[in-house]
């Protein structure tokens, strides 16, 4: 439990003084009692152990994945704004759907919230099974990228969290 609740809190607190930048001692304190707060009510999930020979790879596939999120929310975001700008543009809005490919609960969860980021896509639902129910302003071009979109990142995920 302790060490799951450092991996937890440390990076949730990281992450709150990067998006404040404020080092101020209250705003220390602040940002500890936050993260503390937010790791002891989230459910319990089974993390794999801490490994420092690990660290590498999984910063590697963190820059990776929230630069791969970017991209698609920038794609989603042009292709939006077409749309919004260019209202005779043929549509097919409808429902695809995406399997996790993901072991975890964690890596599904984090799928699903990379998809509704992008613009003109959204996760509706997701099944036992871990099959993302996904609202598409366009099916066509969603359904036509959604499994090579998917695998890279379930590779990513993966190599941060399994």
């Amino acid at each position: 439990m302790p060490m799951r609740f450092f991996q937890i809190t440390l990076p949730l607190f990281i992450v709150y003084l990067v998006l404040t930048g404020n080092l101020t001692l209250p705003n220390l304190v602040v940002g500890l009692l936050v993260a503390t707060g937010i790791s002891v009510l989230l459910p319990p999930i089974e993390l794999p152990p801490f490994s420092l020979a690990r660290l590498p790879s999984f910063l590697w596939a963190g820059f990776r994945y929230v630069f791969v999120v970017a991209w698609d929310v920038l794609k989603g975001a042009l292709s939006t704004a077409r749309i919004v700008l260019d209202p005779q543009l043929p549509l097919n809005p409808g429902i695809i759907a995406i399997p996790s490919g993901s072991k975890t609960e964690l890596g599904t969860a984090l799928s699903a919230h990379a998809i509704t980021l992008s613009p003109g896509e959204m996760v509706i639902a997701i099944d036992d099974d871990g099959v993302m129910y996904t609202h598409c302003l366009n099916v066509d071009d969603s359904a036509r990228y959604k499994d090579e979109a998917q695998a890279l990142r379930k590779n990513l995920l993966s190599k941060m969290f399994e």
